[in-house]
């Protein structure tokens, strides 16, 4: 892991008090004027833009301000058994900015230096510092806590009934000041106006009338000042600038409205409304308006004045606006303004501080619980799949999302978890599809896993004829073709050409126009299926033999002394009892091969009837061969006995090894020599140890430089630094040679360009740094026995064949393009995913039908040739709203990182994250633009299907694999890049936004994973458990003031530091709840294909660091990597700017 620095003070403390400065010169303290651009987000305590947790806080006494001025903070009497929000730590502004901001002073009032105590008025009675106030015989004793006393002598201070429009004033117009009334500086609380005026020091809390303020101190309540946590009885004058500090915070609170205008928000007589208080739903207790969405968000600066980033503050005269009703189709959050029960949302017109003309006593704040969740969108999906089966052939209905549980019933569309779309309503024209941005395309996952209960996929054999295929665009017959002509000609769905039906094939309609046998026939009925080949699919018209695996085992000094090579030979021979085989097969017909390397090559002959095995030596690395045919590769159960002796021998053989020089290139070489020899398809297993320095084709320089990383210059690094490794790539290609390659580096291995070989045949990198047996030998033996028992096809082609009107363009993911048009892989794997784009050559017919197609061809395990066949249909539709009401996030996010991904050998990451910022951008603006009901600009409104966007756009821009600086190395980066685009979506979605489980609370009695929490450091606790799964590794965290009787029954230790770190699995223990802790991290490792290593994480540990970097919802370990709350900010932001 990377080595980070000692996490900040109170990190992992959820409600630990501040010690000192915080980042940015942010303090606690009462709210004092700033300059926006002062303003920047902390989320490493939990503090974002004006965000703040639902939990008490504790602040300290007194917080040191900036310049000396001491801050004292007061704890406000919490109403009604509430509790206060935490104030908002703000920023004194520089002098000379206070100065360009102070207002006109009337002629009447004395002049205030700025920074010094302010100047009495003369009839003010003079207050001596650290004094108790003295009183003002013209106004009334106020006594604290008890509600203010009505003044009447003044006609601007007239009795405001609470919760009532302001007396006297219009709507939309600010307040109007008398003209005796003292003038308001920007971003300082409104001054109540009394009989004579004072002036007011920079930065501090405004000052009662005919006293002195004492810095540092509370401020004495007079008569007429309303009380904190009092209700207001007056409506003091309010500059329009008040505003500046309150714009640009998102506020998102649970209300809802049945109506809303603009201006003044009717409402009913209830409880005066407190500030800085979230509202309550609306129609009283228990009597909830229409379920209404949307999301507040108080409009950047791109009106007037200078540009705003996320957390400033936003224009004077732009009112923070309440949400509307959002018609059905999209969602939003609910508006700004506190309120309570029986009372609709509060809206502040222009030069308004808060509801209702109130000074704001504190920031706004965000309940994060009401931001778009995640685990309420998979939560609500899995509740409504869970009854019944997914009919595929429903149209416009999107599938399930890959992290529900669900049972796909296939009547003619293929299952989702062969072929997903980002869209379901297909646009008829490509004007419709560019105004929307978002893009189309398909992740094809042609050789997933089918769960048991779902059967099988049907194998065809229409015997020497071969399957039926359209004429023109050589289409396979599917469910989708219409017959004709009494069933003797059909017409295809793809190009709508008319084409005899074979005469073997002909069947009579019936009197729907259906062929009386429909349900007799798989491929005329079901989405996916297959059809045996014939020798016009196979090379040199011949048909295939079974593929081979050969293991190709570096034994240089590196592997033999970390123990990789001893440990393979173990496991090894146990591994090839479980070959893969057909499911009507009583055994594998794979054979098998052995090669062991250092800088030379050694072939071994294990031939069923030899007594030993024979090892043959090629020293001539610059022109490899393989020097035996007859005796490499052999039949497992035929030559068990040799290949038991060799395994033994290997081991001894090269106990003393001193090589420290190895090769690379030459033995992938020999292995395409020795399977192209044999004139059949297979895999090579390669086992690499170090950098290829030796003298032979292939050799590499270690050219490491990290600095590199997370700049313009990365992709220098990051690209393969020769290209014989790609030309090697496509000669396995066009042999049918897959290869997985397993690296066990001490230093730098150049994935970038070793990783070539791997990842254009379709085959999988497998990294073990520092690789010792303890701590990576468990991880190593399920991953390889994974690799060995999958079922794969080999020499594999594909294409996508689309209706007329659309065609694929662009291609993502791990394999080899000769042509335009076809996909070729050496092998696939169940978990191999390849995303296509596809846009519009011609209009499609309105209220018509998209068709796609999907065929592979491949050899079995077997050695047959086949065709799986995919076949999905979309609706059509010309209208934005019926695009983005079938929109599928599951898909959208794994086809855009693996766009992303591609484009960092050719562009430089600004301009990847900006592409992904703009493109965000422009789908909610053209929702907003021409789908959603007219509403405030200051709302952010989501569509239903997109509400995730935001965020898991910022999950893309926020992941090593695109943002991964100079904490990692650029082998690190280089395999994340390869592992993204190879994954499919059931991998992605947590692998952008991982799983956090808390495991301290769990019910042992339960079954299944517990409850899954928001990835966020604030929904952590210190005295906690939390397990969190990112799909390739596996973390168990652990708080410092955990229960030390969990820690007894979970690790079988009583104090955390005893806690072994070094472990890569609990430690078996008779309770239940180390059974049930066990029981869910093994559940997480079948839904996995790939082994996750478990690492514990101990708070406040050196790996801490680099566990909260996979928070996602909290700012990234870079200036670059924002908070989800700073996020929406940007984003509302950007779409303002694209409205405008």
């Amino acid at each position: 892991m990377m080595s980070q620095g000692p996490p900040p003070p109170g990190a992992g403390y959820r409600n630990q008090p501040f010690d000192g400065n915080l980042k940015g010169g942010q303090q606690n303290g009462p709210q004092a004027p700033f300059p926006p651009q002062q303003f920047t987000s902390n989320m490493s305590n939990g503090q974002m833009n004006g965000v703040f947790d639902n939990r008490q806080p504790q602040f300290p006494q007194q917080m040191p301000q900036k310049g000396g001025l001491p801050y004292q903070t007061q704890q406000m009497p919490p109403p009604g058994g509430q509790q206060p929000p935490r104030s908002q730590p703000q920023q004194l502004p520089p002098t000379s900015q206070y100065q360009q901001q102070r207002p006109q002073q009337h002629p009447s009032h004395q002049q205030q230096r700025p920074g010094m105590p302010p100047q009495q008025p003369p009839t003010s009675q003079q207050q001596r510092p650290g004094m108790p106030p003295q009183q003002n015989p013209s106004q009334q004793q106020q006594r604290p806590g008890m509600p203010p006393q009505h003044p009447t002598t003044s006609q601007y201070q007239q009795q405001q009934t609470p919760g009532m429009p302001p007396l006297q004033q219009r709507p939309i117009m600010p307040p109007q000041q008398p003209p005796t009334s003292q003038q308001q500086r920007p971003g300082m609380p409104p001054q109540p106006p009394t009989s004579q005026q004072q002036q007011q020091q920079p930065g501090m809390p405004p000052h009662p009338s005919h006293q002195q303020q004492r810095p540092g101190m509370p401020p004495q309540p007079p008569t007429s000042q309303r009380q904190p946590g009092m209700p207001p009885h007056s409506r003091p004058p309010i500059m329009s600038s008040q505003i500046n500090q309150q714009m640009q915070n998102l506020d998102i609170n649970a209300s809802q409205s049945s109506s809303m205008s603009m201006g003044w928000s009717q409402q009913q007589p209830a409880r005066p409304p407190m500030p800085s208080y979230p509202p309550m739903p609306t129609g009283g207790p228990g009597q909830p308006g229409p379920p209404q969405s949307g999301l507040t968000m108080n409009p950047p600066s791109s009106m007037a004045g200078p540009p705003m980033m996320p957390g400033m503050g936003g224009q004077p005269g732009m009112p923070p606006t309440s949400y509307p009703v959002s018609q059905s189709g999209h969602h939003g959050y609910p508006s700004s303004g506190p309120s309570h029960p029986g009372q609709r949302p509060h809206m502040a017109g222009p030069g308004m501080s808060g509801p209702m003309g109130q000074p704001m006593q504190q920031q706004k704040r965000i309940d994060p619980d009401q931001m778009p969740s995640p685990i309420q969108v998979m939560k609500d999906d899995q509740e409504t799949h869970k009854d019944g089966p997914f009919l595929t052939n429903t149209r416009g209905r999107i599938p399930p999302l890959v992290s529900s549980k669900f049972v796909v019933k296939d009547d003619g569309n293929c299952s989702p978890r062969f072929m997903r779309s980002t869209m379901y309503n297909v646009p008829c024209n490509k004007d419709l599809l560019q105004a929307s941005d978002i893009p189309f395309a398909v992740v094809i996952t042609p050789f997933a896993e089918i769960p048991i209960n779902e059967g099988y996929l049907p194998v065809i054999n229409h015997g020497v004829n071969g399957p039926v295929r359209c004429n023109r665009c050589k289409a396979y017959i599917n469910p989708f073709v219409q017959f004709i002509d009494g069933g003797r000609r059909f017409v295809c769905n793809i190009c709508s050409y008319s084409t005899e039906v074979p005469s073997e094939y002909f069947c009579h309609l019936d009197h729907q126009g259906l062929r009386v046998d429909l349900y007799e026939r798989p491929e005329l009925h079901l989405g996916s299926y297959e059809f045996v080949a014939t020798t016009d699919y196979c090379k040199d018209q011949k048909y295939p033999d079974p593929p081979a695996y050969i293991f190709m085992i570096d034994v240089s000094y590196q592997s033999i002394q970390c123990g990789m090579v001893r440990l393979l030979m173990k496991e090894i021979g146990e591994l090839l009892d479980h070959l893969p085989k057909e499911y009507n097969d009583e055994q594998s017909r794979i054979k098998v091969g052995f090669v062991t390397y250092s800088n030379h090559l050694h072939f071994y002959n294990i031939k069923e009837n030899l007594a030993q095995p024979q090892m043959m030596v090629v020293s001539d690395v610059e022109d490899v061969f393989v020097p035996l045919l007859d005796g490499f590769l052999v039949n497992v159960e035929e030559a068990r006995s040799v290949i038991d002796s060799l395994l033994e021998q290997i081991t001894t053989m090269f106990a003393d090894s001193r090589d420290t020089e190895t090769v690379l290139g030459p033995v992938i070489q020999a292995g395409v020599e020795a399977l192209k020899s044999a004139g059949i398809a297979g895999k090579l297993f390669v086992f690499h140890s170090s950098l290829p320095i030796a003298e032979a084709p292939g050799k590499l320089k270690n050219r490491e430089d990290r600095k590199l990383l997370a700049t313009d210059k990365e992709k220098t690094i990051l690209a393969p630094q020769t290209n014989f490794y790609e030309t090697l790539a496509k000669s396995c290609v066009e042999n049918g040679v897959t290869v997985d390659l397993f690296v066990f580096p001490n230093a730098y291995i150049d994935l970038a360009t070793i990783g070539c070989v791997a990842s254009l045949t379709g085959g999988q990198i497998f990294r073990y740094s520092y690789f010792k047996e303890a701590s990576h030998g468990q991880q190593f033996r399920e991953d390889l026995k994974k690799t060995i028992e999958c079922k794969m096809g080999f020499d594999t082609v594909m294409r996508l064949r689309c209706s007329s009107g659309l065609r694929p363009v662009d291609f993502h993911g791990n394999f080899y393009m000769s042509n335009t048009t076809d996909v070729e892989l050496a092998g696939i794997n169940p978990q191999q995913a390849i995303a296509i784009e596809i846009k519009h050559d011609d209009k499609l017919q309105e209220d018509s039908t998209a068709y796609l197609q999907c065929a592979l061809l491949y050899t079995s395990v077997s050695g047959q040739r086949r065709l799986r066949i995919h076949n999905l249909a979309c609706n059509t539709c010309t209208q934005l709203s019926e695009l983005f009401r079938c929109c599928e996030m599951d898909t959208f996010v794994n086809f855009v990182s693996k766009q992303a991904v591609k484009q960092v050998l050719t562009t430089v990451p600004k301009d990847i994250r900006e592409r992904l910022i703009n493109q965000c951008a422009q789908i909610l603006a053209c929702y907003r633009r021409n789908c959603a009901s007219p509403s405030s600009a200051g709302q952010l409104i989501l569509p239903e299907c997109m509400k995730l966007l935001p965020l898991y756009v910022n999950c893309i821009i926020k992941n090593d694999a695109l943002s991964g600086g100079s904490e990692m190395s650029s082998d690190d980066r280089n395999w994340l890049m390869r592992k993204v685009l190879s994954m499919d979506q059931s991998l992605s979605v947590p692998f952008f936004y991982p799983r956090l489980f808390p495991v301290h609370d769990v019910d042992v009695e339960s079954t299944g994973l517990p409850e899954q929490i928001r990835s966020s450091m604030e929904r952590m606790s210190d005295n906690g458990m939390y397990i969190l799964d990112n799909g390739i590794a596996l973390f168990l965290w652990v708080g410092l003031q955990v229960d030390p009787n969990l820690l007894q029954q979970v690790f079988g230790v009583p104090t955390i530091g005893q806690v072994d770190i070094e472990m890569t699995s609990l430690p078996t223990l008779e309770n239940p709840l180390s059974s049930r802790l066990r029981g869910i991290i093994e559940e997480i490792l079948q839904e996995r294909q790939q082994y996750l290593k478990l690492t514990v994480v101990r708070q406040r540990d050196k790996l801490e660091p680099w566990f909260k970097h996979f928070l996602v919802e909290d700012k990234g370990l870079s200036a670059t990597q924002q908070s989800y709350v700073d996020f929406l900010c940007l984003m509302h932001k950007e779409i303002r700017s694209l409205l405008n």
